[in-house]
């Protein structure tokens, strides 16, 4: 491979991965934020879940790590299979409230699902960025 091969093959695969969402594992940090989507902490999700009528929780982790613990009230829906369809069948309308969250900065679930609830139209959108690695450190509770 000649050096221009080489430095157009790297530029590529860069350009490729800076087009993929963050995805779980350490190769993959969160956005500190995304446009139209407010992110809280663990006492902020705790605000809205106990002053929100009506906020919709979405667990946005694949179904094997909800098995290790998910938040009380939570509904499984993997970014995976987030769509307008489905966030549909779950949030009764555009100005419905929902948080997002999933294992934590290096899990990008959660933010690739805030986004494409955003692109949907979807105008009350929350975003635990830190998701289930600060929920642990605080010892908030679990439901297994």
């Amino acid at each position: 491979m000649t050096g221009t091969t080489q430095t157009a093959l790297a530029l590529c695969l860069l350009t490729a991965n800076a087009l993929l969402p963050a995805a779980a594992g350490d190769r993959f940090i969160s956005p500190a934020q995304i446009d139209g989507v407010t992110t809280v902490d663990a006492e902020g999700l705790i605000e809205q879940v106990t002053g929100t009528p009506g906020l919709i929780l979405i667990d946005s982790r694949i179904g094997a790590d909800r098995k290790d613990g998910f938040i009380e009230g939570s509904i499984s829906l993997p970014d995976t299979d987030t769509t307008c369809a489905t966030l549909a069948e779950h949030i009764p309308t555009l100005d419905s409230p929902v948080l997002f969250y999933c294992n934590g900065v290096r899990c990008g679930r959660s933010a690739h699902a805030a986004r494409i609830a955003h692109d949907c139209g979807y105008r009350r959108i929350y975003w635990f960025r830190a998701g289930l690695v600060e929920w642990r450190e605080k010892q908030y509770p679990l439901i297994k």
